[in-house]
């Protein structure tokens, strides 16, 4: 009985891994990056054809790990197990984050707040509020989601802000909410709300750093455009 023939992506798996393990994923491309964490658990399909797919559907390497499993398992040859294990993958980088910045780097400019919070926010569906709560050095104490709404509207009480930053024995906090929609400019009861909590921290000495709004690529920063 003749044997079958390898298939001719067993040797271009081969290559993709040993790429990695030489240079890292910073000389990978997006697709090239789906490829391998998609071998891993189809083992006896070619990757290839369907990261192209993924990327021709999401537009980019973060939206398909923002994607929801139902809509990652619309893609062709994806199935349940495939769609959740990029969702672990995304799970698995949000408390990598959290726990690289927890008691270690302060978080000091709104460059290093939204690269923080958008691994917690990106693939929200809603807008949501996180508080990040930080020590007197500026170093990361905890975080806590608070609020959910609207997409258009984020409803939270300024003085559970104050008791949870009170909570955590905080010295300062950094508001933190996204804009499904991708736009970033702060809306009237955004900058409303922002007035109350800083009012409300101020007579217990604790500090408002910042409010930054999450977009998917982009965010804006209260402080720097002079609202705080």
């Amino acid at each position: 009985m003749t044997p079958k023939p390898t298939p001719s992506y067993i040797g271009h798996r081969k290559r993709l891994r040993n790429k990695f393990l030489n240079a890292g994923p910073e000389a990978f491309l997006d697709h090239e990056i789906l490829e391998l964490l998609l071998m891993y658990v189809l083992p006896r399909k070619d990757t290839k054809p369907i990261a192209w797919e993924l990327l021709k559907r999401f537009g980019s390497l973060a939206n398909v790990l923002d994607a929801s499993v139902e809509e990652l398992e619309t893609v062709p040859e994806m199935g349940i197990n495939a769609a959740t294990f990029l969702k672990v993958v995304r799970a698995s980088f949000k408390k990598y984050m959290l726990a690289e910045v927890k008691g270690k780097q302060a978080l000091t400019t709104p460059q290093l707040v939204m690269d923080y919070c958008r691994s917690s926010l990106s693939d929200k569906r809603e807008e949501f509020l996180e508080v990040i709560f930080l020590s007197l050095r500026k170093t990361v104490l905890s975080t806590q989601l608070l609020a959910s709404g609207t997409i258009d509207q984020v409803s939270v009480s300024p003085r559970q802000v104050v008791a949870n930053a009170l909570k955590a024995n905080a010295a300062a906090l950094i508001l933190v909410h996204n804009h499904p929609s991708g736009e970033t400019s702060p809306s009237p009861a955004d900058i409303q709300l922002t007035k109350q909590i800083v009012q409300a921290a101020h007579y217990f000495n604790i500090q408002v750093l910042d409010h930054i709004i999450v977009g998917k690529e982009d965010c804006f920063s209260f402080m720097a455009n002079g609202l705080l």
